[in-house]
């Protein structure tokens, strides 16, 4: 077994700590490392907390705000990067980490492959499919346009508008590349399809979201969910414009219609005035020239109908023969008719004797009879049936009175036990409340007795006031002649100033002697 080296030096944990952290920083003072990211965390403060990881090793590392600033791809867990700066210690967890100054993707194949898991993920949920883009309006009046404030596409948008048919245009400006850009044009598409048609800020019938070109870094903004998401979400319209015509971006799949360059938006948002007029006015000249040709045709219809129709006397000649013949046969269909009706009627009331009427009458006073017997009866048992019912009722009636008089009683006898408990508690509560009273009103009389000035003249004082009883406080303010009341302790009596007042002056203390100077003695302890 070792011997302990009792003669090594002892260190405290912190300066063990700090060795390390010296030795660690110049052994790998700057470095440049490639992995995959994991737990990649944004943290309020603007820092960014990370773990860079390979098959066999994981290495954390954290990014201050300051550079967080500067990276323009968001950071995802799986992304593989190449990151550069100094390896260090974080002496309160024991570990060592990587201070990340700069990120970027380990080339273009990682953000490819990121973008097309992310592509491969939205379509499968469905937010590229084709039912649900929707019509752009063919002459929008309002036109939303997400873009930058300060770039050429807003102008290049605006000159295109105005020269084709101008709009009104309202701009959302927003940042288009690098930190926070992704949430503040999906912040704009929302923001757009928030306002009310009709108010200070009308909603627009139509958007456009607007990019110059540049990398595929520098595009990546419109790449992210959130943009991809709201543009599908859109009630509004949407058209992409992010790019040049070879760049392709999340939002193009999203949106309603791609655009290959802004102005090429502006070109779909509305059409040409001037072929619109020009289109309305030829659409004009056709419908006349048609509706014209249209009548020419009508009338000469008309006129060949005209010559196919019979004349009113032939259209009636034959009616008038039938009216004719039907006036000739009326009068004998009629003797006819009444002839018949007459047989009818004979046959009839040879039926109607006085034989069967007073045996049908006597068939229907038997049935009314019956029925009024059955109605009696049926009277009896409902009477009957009631009375029974009532008795029932009248029974169960009486036992719920007794079991509710109870009840009441009961609860009655509960409440006076109750109200005297009550009255009991409240007795007590008053007389220990009457009592507390009188202790505090003694206390209050005696911190009276012992604040009141009659204490003091019972100590043998007395109490000086003058003819208004106004108290005197000074020797000044006695003259001679002053009438006086003088106040003991048990009565008053009066009296009269004589002579001048005398005033007592106090007694003068002892001036310490100054240091080094004077006598040098002692020297008197009166001055």
């Amino acid at each position: 077994m070792n011997e302990p080296r009792l003669n090594l030096p002892e260190l405290t944990v912190s300066e063990l700590s700090a060795a390390l952290k010296r030795t660690l920083e110049d052994a790998y003072g700057y470095v440049r490392v490639r992995g995959e990211l994991g737990n990649v965390k944004y943290h309020s403060s603007g820092h960014v907390y990370l773990d860079l990881k390979d098959d066999k090793a994981c290495l954390t590392g954290v990014i201050w705000r300051s550079s967080a600033a500067r990276i323009k791809v968001k950071l995802e867990a799986g992304l593989e990067v190449v990151v550069t700066g100094r390896i260090t210690t974080y002496p309160g967890q024991s570990k060592y980490q990587i201070v990340i100054e700069t990120l970027e993707p380990a080339g273009l194949g990682a953000l490819m492959a990121l973008l097309e898991e992310r592509k491969k993920k939205l379509a499968a949920e469905g937010v590229f499919d084709a039912a649900r883009k929707q019509l752009l309006p063919f002459l929008p009046a309002i036109v939303g346009v997400v873009t930058s404030p300060t770039g050429a596409v807003i102008r290049d948008i605006l000159h295109r508008l105005a020269d084709r048919f101008p709009r009104r245009v309202l701009v959302w400006p927003v940042k288009v590349q690098g930190e926070g850009a992704a949430e503040q044009v999906a912040a704009a598409i929302w923001g757009f399809n928030a306002l009310l048609e009709v108010g200070p800020i009308p909603r627009p019938h139509l958007l456009i979201v607007a990019r110059g070109g540049g990398s595929l870094e520098d595009l990546w903004a419109f790449n992210e969910e959130i943009v991809a998401r709201a543009a599908a979400a859109s009630l509004i319209p949407l058209i992409s414009a992010v790019g040049h015509e070879t760049d392709v971006t999340l939002i193009d799949f999203a949106a309603d219609r791609r655009a290959p360059t802004p102005t090429a938006a502006a070109e779909m948002a509305v059409p040409v005035r001037a072929e619109l007029i020009a289109q309305i006015a030829g659409l004009g000249q056709r419908h006349v020239a048609g509706w014209a040709r249209g009548m020419e045709t009508r009338r000469k219809e008309l006129r060949a109908a005209m010559r196919l129709l019979p004349t009113a006397e032939t259209l009636l000649a034959e009616p008038r023969q039938r009216l004719d013949a039907a006036t000739d046969r009326l009068p004998r269909a009629l003797k006819a008719n009444a002839q018949i009706h007459h047989t009818q009627f004979s046959r009839v009331a040879a039926r109607l004797s006085p034989a069967p009427l007073r045996a049908h009458t006597g068939r229907c006073r038997e049935k009314v009879s019956a029925f009024g017997e059955r109605a009696q009866r049926a009277v009896d048992v409902l009477r009957h049936r009631r009375r029974e019912r009532f008795a029932g009722l009248s029974t169960r009636l009486a036992v719920a009175l007794r079991a509710n008089m109870e009840a009441q009683r009961s609860h009655i006898a509960r409440s006076r036990e109750r109200t005297q408990a009550l009255a009991e508690r409240a007795g007590r509560a008053a007389h220990t409340l009457i009592l507390q009273k009188a202790a505090m009103l003694d206390r209050a009389g005696g911190l009276l007795d012992a604040l009141s000035y009659r204490g003091v003249l019972a100590r043998g004082f007395a109490l000086v006031r003058d003819a208004r009883r106004r108290p005197l406080r000074s020797a000044t303010e006695v003259s001679p002649g002053l009438a006086l009341e003088i106040e003991f302790a048990d009565g008053r009596v009066g009296a009269r100033a004589e002579g001048a007042p005398t005033t007592f002056a106090p007694p003068r203390m002892a001036k310490p002697r100054k240091r080094g100077g004077g006598d040098p003695g002692q020297g008197s302890l009166f001055g």
